[in-house]
């Protein structure tokens, strides 16, 4: 691999604040523009409209613009605007009065981020909305061709990400000038939950960016588990098998990045898969099947030897009555072993109704329809709930399962004897 992402510590802001660090109530900048351990280091700073936003301090703010004339319009030192340390900090009081006292929602810092960029890296849903509603783009890029979504993921806020998707029509799967994904940015950084929601929005898994990287091939050189494990889950074997530019797959690069646990996982991974087959062909049918065939066969050819050796066969001595009903119950018996291992065959575990929405035929200007905006699974933050293949908000207890491709409310396990997924409407038999 010829480099990696590059990434600041998490205590900054976004990717290129130099000298912009963070303390438990809010960012500072370095020189004279800082605040330190939760408090203003300087008598001077107080008076400050950068310092001032920041913290939220409406009351100062107003004295400062409205009686001592100071500018929101103008960046501060470091090139930075009130409005984005407002953004930063979720203060939406500060943000809506700078807004109407002068401040430029598009303006841009030196690396042309805005501050909707800003508000995404703690997950300020409100002040978003209030930018949004004010104006902003959405769709706005800095020097890097990050959009809002990419620094959402880099920072691993998947509420905010699902809000700015689901009502402001955010493109979840845009690349960047690297041609990084948000689904890089989350697999690189290892939030699963991320992945897990840009996986159900439809996001590429197999998208290679200029080094021929999938996300999958990040998630292995970060060594992250959980998300080469949600990925795996939701992709193919060709995922497995895609090769960077230096030629090496996924489990390859863990590998060489002594990654060893991540590396037994993937390279496990691609021999199932490999044996596994291709669930559309009339051997993969057939295979799902898995041991129902064998317990059929042995059924019927007891019950017929049963027939033919005991009950038809001449040369045996007559029954008695009493053998020749139990001869004829055993018979019966069978038989409605016959009728019973063909109902939990046939019969629907508790399957959940796959979403029918075409997103094709979905308007470009409409949010994306098929999620539930006010869903109280999604407010709630279970993220894992989400199925990326059924495309549907799964119940507690419900679980994906892979041989039958469905997800099965109240899932326990998936029974090769009768070739059947053992959910809710089997516990209610």
């Amino acid at each position: 691999m010829s480099s990696e992402i590059e990434v600041v510590e998490d205590v900054q802001p976004l990717k290129q604040l130099d000298g912009v660090l963070a303390n438990g109530n809010g960012y500072y900048g370095g020189g004279n523009n800082g605040v330190v351990g939760g408090f203003v280091d300087d008598e001077s700073l107080r008076n400050d409209v950068y310092t001032v936003a920041a913290y939220g301090d409406l009351e100062k703010l107003q004295r400062l613009v409205e009686y001592e004339g100071r500018s929101l319009s103008e960046p501060d030192g470091l090139g930075y605007y009130a409005l984005q340390w407002a953004a930063l900090n979720n203060r939406t009081a500060a943000a809506q009065y700078i807004i109407e006292h002068g401040g430029d929602i598009h303006a841009a810092d030196h690396n042309g981020q805005t501050a909707l960029h800003w508000s995404a890296v703690r997950g300020a849903i409100q002040v978003a909305d209030i930018l949004l509603q004010e104006g902003a783009r959405v769709h706005a890029a800095d020097i890097y061709g990050y959009q809002v979504t990419h620094v959402a993921t880099q920072y691993g806020q998947t509420a905010f990400l699902y809000h700015i998707v689901s009502k402001w029509n955010a493109d979840p799967d845009i690349p960047d000038y690297s041609g990084r994904s948000p689904l890089h940015w989350a697999a690189y950084k290892g939030f699963a939950d991320c992945i897990r929601l840009l996986l159900f929005l439809d996001a590429d898994r197999g998208r290679q960016d200029k080094e021929g990287c999938t996300p999958l091939h990040w998630a292995a050189i970060k060594g992250n588990l959980e998300a080469c494990t949600v990925l795996v889950q939701a992709g193919k074997k060709e995922d497995l098998m895609i090769t960077d530019n230096s030629g090496l797959t996924p489990a390859q690069l863990a590998s060489e990045k002594n990654h060893r646990q991540v590396a037994f996982f993937l390279g496990n991974a691609r021999r199932l898969l490999e044996k596994r087959c291709d669930g559309n062909s009339r051997l993969g049918r057939l295979s799902k099947l898995s041991l129902a065939p064998v317990l059929l066969f042995i059924i019927l050819v007891m019950l017929v030897t049963y027939t033919q050796s005991v009950i038809t066969a001449s040369n045996l001595p007559k029954l008695t009555a009493g053998f020749g009903l139990l001869a004829w119950m055993d018979v019966f018996l069978a038989s409605a072993g016959l009728v019973m291992f063909y109902r939990c065959s046939s019969k629907d575990p508790g399957y959940i109704k796959m979403n029918a929405l075409d997103p094709q035929n979905m308007k470009d200007s409409e949010p994306l329809l098929k999620i539930e905006i006010n869903n109280p699974i999604l407010l709630a933050g279970n993220w894992s709930q989400l199925c990326a293949t059924c495309k549907i908000v799964r119940p507690l207890r419900a679980k994906h399962c892979s041989t039958c491709d469905r997800c099965v409310e109240q899932f326990d396990h998936h029974c090769p004897w009768v070739s059947n997924c053992i959910g809710k409407k089997f516990q209610q038999c």
